[in-house]
């Protein structure tokens, strides 16, 4: 479908407008490193299918199951990438549960090993075994073996904190699933822009856990009623065009946005303010030690 674009003198120009601190939905984006050659391990194998099918019935099943292997590396390689990715983008994290991308080396290793064995002997099974293993290991390197800012921090804080985030993630997703079925860009473009300032609640919230009480509601019951308002939206929207249901619903998104920026802020100067008084605090110790504070 074409996709109109505009601008401040566009017609539907004014409709666009938002906050002057709102951010855009794609401000420090990174490129995603979940694409290019993980989605080509996907294709690499496929020529097993021609071997396996011209082949007598052992040698065509020891080629399926090269098959199935490459491409269930294929997957956890992509996987990895992408937990990866959610690792390096939190100051607080924990390592990933399962090593996706070690577990992707070894079952390449393993694909080329089975093709190698039908195709060629045990000798040759070997050496695919242990250069698919290195060369994949080389090319998408390790998982994450350790956790990252978690010192001096609780743990059951820090997992109750990624159960709220989880949750709260799921209510984007059904944003962004509903805001489609509208067929309307520019509200498709608002709901991401939201939901990039809901992420930047989220990401504060993981930097200190303590924050979570006070923002909890903004997790699940804000989150949640906006989840359930862009579905009726989506539904009236879709069947009448109609124009109040949507400046009544940009209403709504930039009330939201408002708000959860305004609570991200807030975290944000407590932090600060508790920062100042650990370092009053600590003036204070060294003064009664007769310790001279030259700053």
């Amino acid at each position: 479908m074409a996709q109109r674009y505009g601008g401040k003198f566009s017609p539907d120009g004014a409709s666009e407008t938002t906050t002057p601190q709102a951010k855009g939905a794609f401000q420090n984006a990174k490129r995603s490193r979940a694409g290019g050659r993980a989605n080509v391990m996907f294709l690499t194998p496929l020529p097993l299918i021609w071997k396996a099918f011209t082949a007598e019935p052992i040698v065509m099943a020891q080629y399926l199951l090269a098959l199935g292997l490459l491409l269930l590396a294929a997957w956890l390689t992509r996987e990895g990438l992408i937990a990866q990715e959610a690792y390096e983008a939190r100051k607080v994290a924990r390592r990933p549960a399962l090593p996706r991308k070690i577990l992707g080396s070894l079952l390449t290793g393993l694909g080329l090993c089975a093709a190698g064995f039908a195709g060629f002997g045990p000798i040759e099974a070997i050496i695919f075994f242990v250069l698919g293993t290195v060369i994949h290991s080389l090319a998408f390197g390790f998982d994450p073996l350790k956790n990252k800012g978690t010192e001096g921090i609780d743990t059951f804080q820090t997992d109750r904190v990624a159960r709220a985030v989880a949750d709260a993630e799921k209510h984007l997703s059904g944003m962004t699933d509903a805001i489609k079925r509208s067929g309307d860009r520019q509200m498709e473009r608002r709901v991401a822009q939201f939901e990039t300032t809901a992420r930047d609640l989220f990401r504060t919230i993981e930097d200190d856990p303590r924050d979570l009480t006070s923002a909890r509601k903004y997790l699940s019951v804000y989150l949640k009623g906006a989840r359930d308002a862009t579905v009726k939206f989506a539904d009236v929207y879709s069947r009448n065009q109609s124009a109040e249901a949507r400046d009544n619903y940009a209403a709504l998104l930039d009330d939201l946005e408002q708000n959860f920026a305004a609570r991200t802020q807030s975290l944000l100067e407590n932090d600060n303010s508790d920062l100042s008084i650990e370092i009053d605090v600590l003036r204070e110790r060294l003064q009664r030690e007769g310790i001279r504070d030259d700053a």
